[in-house]
């Protein structure tokens, strides 16, 4: 093999993952809007009951290094709000629910509205200001439904 093909190559490898790398970076904390007919059963999560508006579902791992400072950010949201709730679910040994709500990285957040189904998720570590913006559509959605 020529060595200038080999460095060529090599080149178009490293340009190649580095944008598919900047791609995914992108992504990254950005909201998804889900059209989602399932209704989450708190139970399965090991939980009582939803938030009476909305929930902030947080799926976590203990081997996440982001997940503490999201669920910091997720329960200040949630106490700051009436009637919204944060649920940590930790699914280090919960594979079920890890392939059930299509989980691929931690933490992922989902937006639940009153009545349990998905509205919103977020792969990744979400920004402040973006769950805001989610919950503030929801809760309007909801006084004018």
């Amino acid at each position: 093999m020529d060595l200038t093909f080999a460095l060529i190559t090599v080149g178009a490898l490293v340009a190649l993952t580095a944008v598919a790398g900047l791609a995914l970076r992108r992504r990254q904390g950005r909201a998804r809007q889900v059209d989602s007919a399932e209704v989450v059963d708190p139970r399965r999560l090991g939980a009582d009951r939803l938030g009476e508006e909305a929930t902030l579902l947080q799926f976590s791992t203990e081997m996440c290094s982001r997940c503490p400072g999201v669920h910091r950010m997720l329960s200040e949201i949630a106490d700051a709000r009436g009637g919204v709730r944060h649920l940590d679910v930790d699914l280090t040994h919960r594979p079920d629910l890890a392939q059930h709500f299509r989980v691929l990285q931690t933490p992922t957040t989902l937006v639940l509205d009153r009545q349990g189904a998905i509205r919103t998720r977020f792969g990744g570590t979400p920004g402040r200001a973006a769950i805001e913006l989610e919950l503030d559509r929801l809760l309007k959605e909801n006084t004018h439904a």
